[in-house]
């Protein structure tokens, strides 16, 4: 699917990819790593047609920059930095479904999935929608169309934890697609990937496969006990879609890949929280298992 040959990218005296040589085969996952610098973005704008580079970059026998109309055909792109642009949302929908072949009504279905309802937003310029509009949007024209390749720089940066359990969802329900997910959180991305790649000052200084992934799709059934009532907890547990059944006691469910950043949210009410259960609803191989994390005072 993605072929890099002796990759190389200079901005004046800065290298920032050194001679990279790279296989991705059709249908794999890879974690994208690196400290700040260490050139993912320079490599996704390398692979989207973006920058003169020495060496060869292809995906699907194409060179990105020569057939750069037919590889974004292939490519659903989700950056990092949301772009300033002036062009009102409905426009920009149905350019982005023009050029790619898509259909406006399924990215406003895929938005709406993720809590974003385009109806209201369609005569707004884009670059007036807040961070959490932006990204949701983003990434519902990135998945709202035909795509072989899906290039995601940071692609939960700015969603509220429902929207993020929905992404980890709609990334499940493509398991044919490739995938580059870049993320400074490994914990966040783990159970998405099949491969790691890490970079260093434009070098890859780490390429692994992963054996045990993790299911893309899944998920684990909550159950928390408080202490006492606290508004601040309150809050923010219905953020993560929990819902306080009797008095004290929450219910709800999370998506496997946000299993770590939960158990941090209940580490930080560590002082209110009377007990804990998380059990798994969908193992990576068929047949749940549970996973019981328990905690009392």
């Amino acid at each position: 699917m993605i072929s890099l040959k002796g990759l190389t990218k200079s901005f004046g005296a800065a290298r920032i990819l050194n001679g990279i040589d790279l296989d991705v085969p059709v249908g794999q996952r890879i974690a994208l790593i690196g400290s700040n610098g260490a050139g993912k973005t320079t490599l996704f704008r390398c692979l989207l047609g973006e920058y003169i580079h020495e060496g060869r970059v292809a995906i699907d026998g194409r060179d990105p920059r020569r057939d750069r109309t037919a590889v974004l055909r292939l490519v659903g792109f989700v950056p990092q930095i949301a772009p300033r642009l002036e062009m009102p949302v409905a426009a920009l929908m149905r350019y982005v479904a023009d050029v790619t072949g898509g259909r406006v009504e399924e990215m406003e279905a895929i938005a709406a999935r993720m809590g974003l309802d385009v109806a209201p937003i369609r005569g707004r310029a884009f670059v007036k929608l807040s961070g959490g509009m932006k990204q949701k949007l983003l990434i519902a024209m990135a998945l709202g169309r035909p795509t072989r390749l899906l290039i995601l720089d940071e692609p939960a940066a700015n969603l509220d934890p429902a929207a993020r359990a929905v992404l980890f969802d709609l990334l499940a329900e493509r398991p044919e697609v490739t995938m580059i997910i870049s993320s400074h959180r490994i914990d966040e991305i783990a159970a998405l990937v099949n491969r790691v790649i890490e970079l260093e000052h434009g070098r890859v200084i780490l390429d692994d496969t992963v054996s045990d992934a993790g299911a893309l799709g899944s998920s684990f059934a909550i159950r928390l006990a408080t202490a006492r009532a606290e508004p601040s907890f309150a809050r923010a547990a219905g953020e993560w879609g929990l819902t306080e059944t009797e008095p004290g006691v929450w219910i709800g469910s999370i998506a496997g890949p946000d299993r770590l950043r939960f158990l941090g949210f209940v580490a930080r009410h560590a002082g209110l929280v009377a007990g804990l259960s998380i059990d798994e609803e969908t193992a990576a191989a068929g047949g749940g298992r549970d996973v019981v994390v328990t905690a009392s005072r």
